[in-house]
């Protein structure tokens, strides 16, 4: 078995351990960076009418809690629906620094029912870093995760 498939296989355990989504997004996020080393940040971004909100995270701080649609990375993965790899951030003038360290990011939408909710962001510090495997990899585990970023707004409001 790959490591991606131990990967997916993981992530498909969690799902029925954690009943509430920030438990299960928070776990999801340290099992990518404790499995992925070349992953140095790793963390999800809700939408919110037309701004990504900052859900649970690993690796440094961000200044970055919203980021509107159209802004950013992240804001044009949201607005397009595709997963977004840039191998040189300091190339794309698209990117909102958080780190002077990182070199390379993905970001892979979260989409139900053919629209964006969420979506996966990665940072590494290394150039170049993601491989096809690393965008099917994130890609499979937006896919596990679209229904319960769908109810997340729902599930937030009952608490």
């Amino acid at each position: 078995m790959t490591k991606t498939c131990e990967i997916l296989d993981m992530v498909r355990t969690l799902i029925p351990d954690h009943p509430d989504t920030e438990s299960l997004l928070t776990a999801i996020v340290n099992l990518l960076r404790r499995e992925r080393p070349h992953y140095n940040w790793v963390g999800f971004y809700l939408l919110e009418g037309n701004e990504l909100v900052l859900g649970p995270y690993v690796g440094k701080p961000t200044v970055h809690t919203r980021i509107a649609i159209n802004q950013g990375i992240c804001g044009a993965a949201a607005s397009t629906g595709q997963t977004l790899v840039v191998d040189d951030v300091n190339a794309d003038p698209r990117y909102l620094a958080c780190s002077l360290e990182t070199r390379s990011e993905i970001v892979v939408p979260i989409k139900h029912n053919g629209q964006v909710r969420g979506e996966i962001d990665i940072d590494s510090d290394q150039p170049a870093a993601f491989t096809p495997t690393d965008r099917e990899l994130l890609e499979a585990v937006a896919e596990l995760l679209a229904a319960r970023i769908d109810g997340w707004k729902t599930e937030s409001r009952r608490r």
